[in-house]
């Protein structure tokens, strides 16, 4: 009878102390703000849902201009920077490791042929302060991976992680981002992040390529073109420390679309060094004498192609 009371009791105070115990954000907040964040995050959820889910043009437009001021609303609250927002699936939030800012980024669907992306930088501080990032894309001027951007001419795209970097002794952040660009061609984007006096600056001339004639070719940004129907890698790899990505080569596209560039199996990367990024032309160079089977085809025993005892 008391190993019973005992285990009861055991059973109670976990409980309790599972209910009193609080998420490291709370402490920022007094229950009446949580509780109004919580209300104003249902409110965003439900709009992020629509943004993208909803099957009709004028809705998802609508609930994309309910969603801007309602978020900037909801981000007045005093450290808002640490509330997690985890409700918001549809929304991309990313921080660095020094969490000095986060990255808000969202998709609109326009039609088969048409995306638009919006997002924010909120940075880590009592008070917002907050840049909106303005999807103007298709009108940067000139070579994309050479131009240095504003946040009002921001390259649009989803971001999906971010990877610090330091070089002169000021550090910069490499996104990693997703454009989905048009119905037969896909982009993943590799964009630069500073700060000049405090403002958001994308990119950067980090990305570093020898050439063979011994000239030195520099990136600020690096965008990846390939068919919708492929499936192409680029990320900082933590096992290998590397940033990685496929090689596309071009080909005639399957749907008549013209040519474009499919993953031919091989990779090529970035590896930081001295604060740049220095091109990595194959990331993988083993080869193999014989193909790699996952089983053998026939084993030792005596059986034909068939698998019947000889």
């Amino acid at each position: 009878m008391k190993n019973v009371v005992f285990v009861i009791g055991i059973v109670w105070f976990s409980s309790a102390l599972a209910q009193t115990a609080k998420a490291p954000w709370q402490s920022k907040f007094s229950p009446e703000q949580i509780v109004a964040l919580e209300a104003k995050e249902d409110t965003l959820a439900l709009l992020a849902y629509g943004i993208v889910n909803d099957s009709f043009p004028d809705l998802r437009f609508a609930a994309t201009r309910t969603f801007i001021p309602a978020l900037v609303e909801a981000l007045k609250t005093p450290n808002s920077f640490h509330y997690p927002f985890e409700r918001l699936q549809s929304v991309s939030i990313q921080y660095p490791r020094d969490s000095s800012f986060r990255i808000f980024t969202w998709q609109l669907y326009v039609d088969t042929a048409e995306y638009h992306y919006y997002g924010a930088i909120q940075m880590n501080t009592p008070d917002l302060k907050l840049f909106p990032l303005r999807d103007r894309t298709e009108s940067i001027p000139g070579d994309v991976e050479q131009a240095t951007l504003t946040p009002d001419q921001w390259f649009g795209s989803l971001y999906y992680n971010i990877r610090e970097a330091e070089h002169n002794k000021e550090k910069y952040y490499v996104l990693f981002g997703y454009d989905a660009y048009s119905f037969f061609r896909k982009r993943k984007v590799m964009d630069v992040l500073s700060f000049r006096e405090g403002k958001p600056v994308f990119g950067a001339p980090v990305f570093v390529h020898q050439q063979k004639n011994k000239t030195t070719l520099t990136y600020n940004r690096r965008v990846l073109t390939y068919a919708a129907e492929a499936t192409v890698r680029l990320n900082f790899d933590e096992t290998l420390g590397i940033i990685i990505y496929d090689n596309l080569i071009e080909m005639p596209g399957l749907h008549g679309e013209g040519n474009n560039h499919f993953p031919d199996g091989s990779y090529q990367g970035y590896k930081l060094e001295k604060g740049l990024w220095q091109h990595i032309d194959n990331v993988f160079t083993q080869t193999q004498d014989v193909a790699p089977r996952p089983y053998p085809v026939l084993d030792n025993r005596n059986k034909d192609i068939l698998g019947r005892n000889n």
